[in-house]
């Protein structure tokens, strides 16, 4: 198996993602895709993830990251059958394939909701720690939100700066990685949109300005020679690997070839 083979038999073609979706991701670094997860499995996917908050209480999260002033889960591969064609939709390899331009895999699958008051993050990317963090002519990331909720102006919505992907590090750049930046973009959508993007570019969460929810599952993707956020190796479960197809273990890490 190999990353070509792997695409074809999860249904990635050429035909996947639009001509102005392929020249949003190269120029901006970020695109939309819209109406990806239909009505029924976006009620699932929220069932599932207040379930999960309930079950895991004060551990939820644990495995890749906590964040005070916000609800996260961590290791979503293995803990639901609605999240399989999350890591394995058609449009969101594509993208993928057309930002890192070679051997992926899933980096991780998590999700965040900012709590009403909270959520404000610095501008940052999502490099890996294994790799340079001076653009060197590869893009080794690329991180997707999947919008339970719609990303509204006043609810905390991420916001990117276009064209960073190509400029290292923010810290490098700007002095208060806290402020608006002049030329940043939110990601204002519906919930069941799909926002891809060059995890090299400059992005953050917002505030949570409102007193509803804000939930949203990142589904992060590295170049295969860099180290997963989390071992799928060490965390997969036998009942996921036994579920998932070849191809879906290939994007995972966790095949035995």
């Amino acid at each position: 198996m190999n990353i070509n083979l792997a695409l074809e038999d999860l249904g990635v073609t050429d035909e996947s993602l639009t001509a102005i979706q392929k020249e949003e991701l190269d120029k901006k670094g970020f695109t939309i895709l819209p109406e990806i997860i239909d009505p029924l499995w976006l009620s699932q996917l929220r069932d599932q993830f207040e379930y999960l908050c309930d079950k895991e209480g004060s551990a939820a999260g644990m495995e890749v990251h906590q964040e005070a002033g916000t609800r996260r889960l961590a290791d979503l591969v293995n803990k639901g059958d609605v999240f399989d064609n999350i890591y394995t939709n058609p449009a969101l390899l594509a993208a993928v394939y057309r930002v890192i331009e070679g051997e992926f895999k899933l980096g991780s699958l998590n999700s965040r909701d900012a709590l009403p008051g909270e959520g404000h993050q610095n501008l940052h990317t999502d490099r890996a720690k294994d790799y340079s963090k001076t653009y060197d002519g590869k893009f080794h990331v690329c991180n997707s939100l999947w919008l339970l909720d719609d990303f509204t102006a006043d609810n905390g919505p991420t916001r990117l700066v276009p064209g960073t992907h190509f400029q290292g590090q923010p810290g490098d750049v700007l002095q208060d990685l806290n402020a608006p930046h002049p030329d940043e973009e939110y990601i204002i959508a519906p919930a069941g949109s799909v926002a891809v993007f060059n995890a090299h570019v400059w992005h953050g969460g917002t505030l949570n300005n409102t007193q509803g929810k804000r939930r949203v599952i990142h589904c992060y993707f590295t170049a295969r020679e860099h180290n997963q956020q989390l071992d799928q190796r060490e965390y997969i479960r036998y009942e996921t690997w036994k579920r998932i197809s070849s191809a879906a273990r290939y994007i995972l890490d966790v095949d035995l070839d």
